[in-house]
């Protein structure tokens, strides 16, 4: 392998202003990869919906992503150009055509060599939606999945080849922190019990049965208060209004815990988030989509050591595991209160099962993450370089 050269790659995905965890998720791996020597500075190709304007340095092309002939012509201008390896960010529903097929036309004329990270698998795709992943996944270099559970599914439901697939762990931004009860009395919420959600809002999120678990946790513990953080989804409000969120605040009123709900409406910064989850003793993600294969939001509350309470999709079984935090039932409020009111009740299970979280959280780390991702993306340019040298 050659080490004395900086590589040329470029990633394809969404990437901020929009408001989208595959376009935080891709900032914040660029960022740490541009610290990396053996890199240049990687080169966004960012997908647009006409909804902002693009006005970072790092983004270089757009692709309209409902326009097709954008991204024939976007793959013969990577193709032309000095970019050696593209990284596709995947996710069905950021690509235009039906289920994102509008991708397969951009790798057919893609001739350098490409990795796929995956956001989503499905453990039961359409028929459309296994065609698409099962085709990236035999003309991409390496598959890129951010949980252990996925690989079987890759195997033997989209039959990609093993010898591809890589797990690399969802990265986590590291920032010093004062300690919590410090950071609770600056906020206000000295002596207070924190539970918290964040992320874009809507009703795949389950979060009336969190409010209704908060609300029995109340009956034996009055000084909780769950903080549900975070705006609408973009798409739910453009098509939808606010709509579950008004019905969510309803439900708050109903139930009679105005003081033990807040809701912080707004597309949270990182140092937001993690401030937030710094105060907090318990992060709940009451999903109700057991087959999510990977959440951002559990990754970062992982990340800094939370106690997590959370339904058992297949991200949460497996970060969960060996103590790290609790699982309720889906759609149950009473299952999830009763794992809050056994952590707030046995506090040394609580530091238990933080040291354990913790212990994990800090191999997910951006800096850690992304030299496991420099690593990988040297070898495959290496290797494709080698293969060249091969043919006669």
């Amino acid at each position: 392998m050659v080490l004395n050269r900086m590589r040329n790659i470029a990633f394809l995905s969404t990437y901020p202003p929009r408001e989208c965890g595959i376009a935080t998720f891709t900032q914040d791996l660029v960022r740490e990869l541009d610290k990396i020597k053996l890199l240049q500075k990687p080169k966004i190709i960012a997908l647009s919906n006409d909804d902002y304007k693009y006005d970072n340095d790092s983004v270089k092309m757009e692709i309209n992503q409902c326009t097709r002939e954008d991204y024939i012509k976007a793959a013969k201008a990577i193709n032309n150009s000095s970019i050696e390896l593209l990284v596709i960010e995947h996710e069905y529903g950021i690509f235009g055509g039906e289920c994102g097929e509008y991708l397969l036309d951009f790798v057919d004329n893609l001739n350098i060599p490409f990795v796929t990270t995956l956001h989503t698998v499905l453990p039961k795709p359409s028929f459309k939606q296994r065609e698409i992943l099962n085709i990236i996944g035999k003309k991409s270099k390496k598959i890129i999945t951010m949980s252990k559970n996925t690989v079987y599914v890759l195997e033997n439901i989209y039959d990609i080849d093993k010898n591809k697939i890589e797990v690399i762990n969802h990265g986590v931004p590291f920032r010093i922190m004062p300690a919590r009860e410090n950071l609770k009395d600056k906020y206000g919420l000295k002596d207070k019990n924190i539970i918290s959600t964040f992320g874009l809002i809507g009703p795949s999120k389950g979060l009336e049965y969190g409010i209704e678990a908060v609300a029995e946790v109340v009956k034996k513990h009055k000084d909780i208060v769950y903080l549900i953080l975070g705006q609408t989804h973009p798409c739910i409000k453009r098509e939808k209004g606010e709509e579950y969120r008004e019905r969510l605040e309803e439900l708050v009123e109903n139930l009679g815990i105005k003081d033990n709900v807040c809701f912080i409406n707004k597309y949270l910064t990182k140092d937001e988030i993690i401030n937030y989850l710094q105060i907090s003793d318990i992060y709940m993600t009451p999903y109700l989509g057991k087959d999510q294969a990977v959440s951002g939001t559990l990754a970062y509350a992982a990340g800094y050591g939370r106690v997590i309470v959370s339904t058992p999709y297949s991200y949460a079984k497996e970060m969960l595991s060996e103590g790290r935090g609790m699982l309720g039932e889906f759609k149950n409020a009473y299952s999830l209160a009763k794992c809050i009111n056994y952590i707030l009740e046995n506090p040394d299970k609580k530091r238990d099962m933080e040291h354990k979280t913790l212990k994990v959280g800090k191999t997910m780390m951006w800096e850690s993450v992304a030299k496991q991702y420099a690593k990988l993306f040297i070898t495959v340019i290496e290797d494709h370089k080698k293969e060249g040298s091969l043919v006669v």
